[in-house]
């Protein structure tokens, strides 16, 4: 093959190379927008009520750490003025439904110790509504569901896993509010 033949092929495949990044970015530039801008104009405010803890496992504290994390959320996300329940343009409202704690590695051993469990996953699952005040319309109702893993024998682990499942549900639902028009 000559030189030339090989300018003439890198310019090519590099031309189909920019094309195929272009046509992905524009696809996914057109697909999804988290930036809040799908939110109508009437919706300024949301009331976050406290999401009850349905879920029978007893962990302390859950309620309040997941209702905390939403607000904090909506708060930072400058979308959406938190507001009262009285006067909101939005509510978001729920419960949570299901707590877990599941072995989620389990390890072989010998004889005399058997299988152990090296790794835990705690799964939160919420149910939850948000519902536009002003037009009385439910824009979603839906379950989410988010896990945190964590080593047991750990003094915090345990806690911190409820928490990192609290965190990505948080976050789930945030983007669900403000993208799901």
């Amino acid at each position: 093959m000559t030189t030339r033949h090989h300018d003439r092929f890198d310019v090519r495949r590099r031309a189909a190379f920019t094309a195929v990044l272009l046509a992905l970015a524009l696809l996914a530039g057109g697909c999804y927008s988290f930036t809040g801008s799908s939110v109508p104009e009437h919706i300024k405010s949301i009331a976050v009520t406290t999401f009850e803890d349905q879920s029978g496992f007893g962990e302390p504290g859950v309620r309040e750490k997941f209702s905390r994390k939403l607000v904090e959320l909506f708060t930072g996300d400058n979308n959406l003025e938190i507001g009262d329940k009285t006067n909101a343009d939005s509510i978001l409202e729920g419960a949570i439904t299901a707590i877990r704690d599941e072995p989620a590695v389990i390890t072989a051993g010998d004889r005399t110790t058997g299988e152990r469990t090296t790794s835990r996953r705690i799964t939160i699952t919420v149910h939850a509504v948000y519902t536009d005040m002003k037009l009385r319309k439910k824009v979603w109702e839906r379950d989410f569901s988010q896990m945190g893993e964590y080593t047991p024998g750990g003094s915090n682990a345990r806690t911190a896993a409820v928490q990192t499942a609290i965190d990505k549900i948080s976050e789930d639902i945030l983007i669900e509010t403000v993208s799901g028009w």
